[in-house]
């Protein structure tokens, strides 16, 4: 028997688990939101849905073989961006703006950075507000969901929560947030829906509950703190219900390429990303601020990670 050491380079832990089984596991999760958006808003979600998303896995075969490079499409990332895209897209979006945001994800923000890994910001993200920036009109433009009152999703427009609460009308109430008879995107209509999903991921160990729990809290905490009538008056549970929270925190912000590596790293991010939100969303002109919130706090894992790193075994001070 051959007792010599054989040494290799690190990585020296071994996982089964693969790229496309994590973005499988994602796949599952965002099922029943994406089942949510379809039942609310009609076929024509279902169109805008499986148009962005096919357009996502598209513009990954395209690019892969123009840049010489090997097929990725296999791994199911470009999927998971196409479903999380259109999931913050308004239902009556043109499809053809959906994909102009599947090419700026794929192409733009992940490709031309250097693929899965690679990226320094979600790329559904990037894409929306890329989205929000060129075609903001109709990016902002709601529809009534097809089961509330008015019956007539590709027809009735409608205020998202957020919406009404910056314009000071009648908000809607929280049963109404919580199952998803609201305007808004596809994907952030329904709080139990996306609470599903998260708890899938749980379960299956593909996030933490670090970032999603520690940046609701957050959000939370200063929605209460900073309320409309003065010091400890907000509505905490509006803020988690209402917009793309929930969305953000549970498959945005805990993205493996673009949120700190470290726990205490996942909690500075997470703070930094819930104290954006609200401010976004209470003293901009924006309704809703969660997009930009994530956005930013990615530019600044790199930071983060750097000083959260844990110090090497015998190694002197950290320079």
């Amino acid at each position: 028997m051959d007792k010599r050491l054989s040494v290799s380079s690190s990585p020296h832990i071994r996982s089964d688990i693969t790229t496309r089984r994590l973005m499988l596991d994602v796949i599952i999760a965002l099922i029943p939101a994406t089942a949510a958006g379809i039942y609310y808003f009609g076929v024509r979600a279902a169109l805008l849905i499986a148009i962005t998303t096919l357009s996502c896995v598209g513009w990954e075969y395209v690019t892969r073989k123009a840049l010489k490079r090997s097929n990725t499409i296999g791994d199911l990332s470009a999927v998971v961006t196409g479903l999380i895209l259109a999931l913050n897209l308004p239902p009556q979006l043109p499809v053809w703006m959906a994909v102009v945001g599947a090419f700026f994800a794929i192409v733009v923000v992940k490709q031309l950075f250097g693929g899965i890994g690679q990226n320094f910001v979600n790329p559904a993200l990037a894409a929306r507000a890329m989205l929000v920036v060129a075609y903001g009109s109709r990016m902002t433009f709601w529809t009534a969901p097809f089961n509330s009152a008015s019956n007539m999703a590709d027809a009735v427009s409608s205020a998202t929560p957020l919406g009404i609460l910056k314009e000071g009308g009648i908000l809607p109430g929280l049963s109404q947030m919580f199952f998803g008879n609201i305007g808004g995107s596809l994907g952030e209509t329904s709080a139990l829906a996306l609470i599903i999903g998260g708890l899938y991921l749980l379960f299956r160990g593909v996030i933490t509950w670090h970032i999603p729990v520690i940046y609701t809290g957050t959000v939370a905490l200063m929605a209460w703190i900073l309320g409309p009538n003065g010091f400890l008056t907000g509505n905490p549970l509006f803020h988690v219900l209402a917009g793309g929270l929930l969305l953000g925190a549970f498959f945005m912000a805990t993205d493996y390429t673009t949120s700190p590596m470290t726990k205490k790293g996942m909690a500075i991010f997470s703070v930094g990303c819930g104290v954006l939100t609200i401010v976004f969303r209470l003293y901009t002109n924006m309704p809703e601020g969660v997009s930009f919130a994530i956005l930013l706090m990615n530019v600044a894992v790199p930071l983060i990670d750097r000083y959260t790193a844990p110090k090497r075994f015998g190694g002197g001070a950290r320079v």
